[in-house]
């Protein structure tokens, strides 16, 4: 149901979407603090929407999809929010792009593999690439114009969220190239239901992602 805690969780996420972009284009130092704070907000909800539905034996077909959506909008805007106000530095780019790449990638070969009813749950490297992704660009969100507010004003804030950018891009490339050979591996097989394929209402395989 849409209106259960975890899916309105969820859509929590995406209808901050506009208010952090919003934050960030006004450039003063409290739009960019403030920016942060919504998207780190925003983060904190995808691990207590998975929670409160497994809880609540609230599990959803619609939770399950809409979740990883959310997630890569959310991750999307903040990048090119960051890129677009060039709040990055030219070099800071590079594991910027690697992270959407992957993003579509894995949303490709999540949709193609689905189709054969192959499960890609996610693993312990996974949850840490997410966690130094999000903290990364909440970090590079607040900037070092939002770091006299916090009185952080004597740490190079941006220069440690785009070391973590690229520490999340080194993650991003390990996860991202399992679920490539997962994808690879499973490119001739048929489509359950079909001639030699697997038969329709078996559980499928589960791969790491």
């Amino acid at each position: 149901m849409l209106t259960n805690l975890p899916n309105l969780l969820t859509l929590s996420r995406i209808a901050a979407i506009p208010v952090m972009v919003a934050l960030a284009a006004l450039r003063t130092p409290l739009g960019d603090m403030m920016a942060c704070v919504v998207f780190g907000l925003a983060g904190i909800t995808d691990y207590f929407d998975g929670k409160i539905a497994r809880q609540r034996q609230q599990l959803s077909t619609f939770g399950r999809m809409l979740d990883p959506i959310a997630d890569k909008l959310l991750v999307a805007a903040a990048l090119m929010v960051l890129a677009g106000m060039d709040r990055l530095s030219p070099a800071a780019l590079y594991p910027a792009i690697i992270i959407l790449l992957r993003e579509i990638l894995v949303s490709g070969l999540r949709e193609f593999l689905a189709g054969l009813r192959i499960g890609l749950p996610v693993t312990q490297l996974a949850k840490w690439k997410t966690g130094v992704q999000m903290g990364a660009l909440g970090t590079l969100l607040a900037g070092d114009s939002g770091a006299p507010l916090v009185y952080m004003d004597f740490l190079p804030v941006s220069l440690i969220g785009e070391v973590m950018l690229w520490t999340a891009a080194a993650l991003t490339l390990v996860t991202g190239w399992d679920y490539l050979v997962a994808g690879l591996r499973h490119a001739g097989r048929a489509p359950p239901g079909s001639s030699g394929g697997q038969a329709p209402g078996s559980s499928g395989e589960a791969l790491r992602p």
